[in-house]
């Protein structure tokens, strides 16, 4: 006998407006029985479960193509007094890696059924519709063209859930941030390498920022940023979870994407999986996790795939938030503005999430600084170590922009 594959399940429970729902009960059930409850966790003052380990297949499932299904699928079961249940069918469980399932609650309403997820198989290892090929430069030339003057990252983006011309399927404002993780979590595997990831990441950002800069939906007359079609864009599914090790990666370089010498907007990188689909010239996701294995980085193994005139830039400007990343990290001992926003960010964010401590807003990083920053790291699923860092310093931002709408 060998020894069981694990992975972990950590489930996070709010309101709509992100504020977070304490004493929820999630039941974790096997597929098709929810009778059975392998688990049963409850949120705390964060709206959190500890993190649950749970079987998982072999690891060398996901690390090669594979008839096996390389995640194991769970239901849960989420409820709590006052608002409406929510049931998710398939979550993902990779071994080795941890799972994050988000679960947005409204209040109960007096027909509510509750709101059920069906989460489709993984596209690596599903069957989905390749994408149909376009030229990864728009021409933006002609008359009437709607074309941002510099690369913005979206605070949102509205996803439409199925191809364009289907009028039946509903559109999402989602999160830029969240979209992307979705979207890397349900395209590549978790248990591939960091730089494999980053190099999927990467692509995914600069793709979808194509679509933002070019308007190219709205110049064709619809209403949303992206679809949620293989063949036109990429897979989003909602109410799916993402993995953390994809979701700290996108948080550290989300306003990056890709460029060529002198082409302003970002370039439309597209992709197949290189086993049942082959793309030249294009990326395939099995050839980067095979240059990934080979110690390659991740612009090394962009490079291998679009040439090597393909660099990364920064998109100059973040909407959505209150103030841009300094430029530095903040630690103990800074001080000045850029300590005091964060210090009357945090006290804001407190009034929602009570486990952050209060501090005095003086623009000196001391010590109780950094415990609550600590504090808010934990909870946002950020390396823990009371430094504002660029990833630390926008997830604050988002949170405190999201709990200040919520009090209006």
């Amino acid at each position: 006998m060998g020894t069981q594959n694990l992975g972990r399940l950590r489930v996070r429970v709010t309101t709509q407006g992100m504020a977070p729902v304490e004493n929820a009960t999630v039941r974790v059930s096997p597929p098709n029985d929810s009778e059975t409850v392998l688990d049963e966790l409850t949120t705390d003052e964060s709206g959190l479960t500890q993190e649950v380990e749970l079987p998982a297949p072999p690891i060398d499932y996901s690390l090669a193509p594979s008839t096996e299904q390389p995640y194991t699928e769970y239901t849960l079961n989420i409820s709590s007094a006052n608002f409406t249940p929510i049931t998710i069918h398939n979550a993902e469980i990779f071994p080795n890696v941890t799972a994050l399932q988000n679960a947005s609650m409204r209040e109960a309403g007096p027909d509510d059924r509750g709101t059920l997820y069906v989460i489709p198989p993984h596209t690596l290892f599903g069957d989905y519709p390749p994408k149909i090929a376009e030229s990864e430069i728009k021409d933006t030339a002609e008359t009437g063209e709607i074309v941002l003057s510099q690369v913005v990252i979206p605070e949102f983006v509205i996803v439409h859930d199925g191809p364009p011309t289907d009028t039946s399927a509903a559109n999402h404002y989602e999160r830029f941030r969240d979209y992307i993780k979705n979207v890397a979590s349900s395209e590549i595997y978790a248990t591939w390498p960091e730089a494999t990831i980053t190099a999927n990441i990467l692509a995914i950002l600069s793709f979808t920022l194509n679509r933002v800069f070019t308007e190219w939906y709205r110049n064709q007359g619809f209403n949303f940023t992206i679809t949620s079609s293989t063949a036109f864009d990429h897979k989003w599914i909602p109410g799916r979870n993402i993995f953390s090790n994809i979701g700290l990666i996108v948080d550290q370089i989300f306003n990056n994407y890709l460029s060529r010498p002198n082409i302003k907007q970002p370039i439309l990188t597209q992709y197949c999986d290189g086993n049942n689909v082959q793309c030249p010239n294009w990326m395939t996701q099995w050839g980067s996790k095979e240059l990934g294995d080979q110690g390659r980085s991740a612009i090394e193994i962009l490079r291998h795939f679009y040439g090597d005139s393909i660099y990364i830039n920064t998109a100059p400007e973040v909407s959505g938030v209150p103030a841009s990343w300094p430029g530095q990290n903040l630690n103990i001992g800074a001080y000045g503005n850029n300590v005091r926003m964060i210090q009357e960010q945090l006290n804001s964010i407190s009034n929602t999430y009570s486990i952050i401590p209060k501090v005095a807003v003086n623009g000196q990083y001391t010590q109780q600084t950094a415990d609550a920053v600590k504090a808010f790291q934990q909870i946002f699923d950020l390396p823990a170590n009371g430094i504002v860092d660029f990833a630390t310093w926008y997830k604050i931002s988002g949170i405190y922009v999201a709990v200040t709408r919520m009090a209006e």
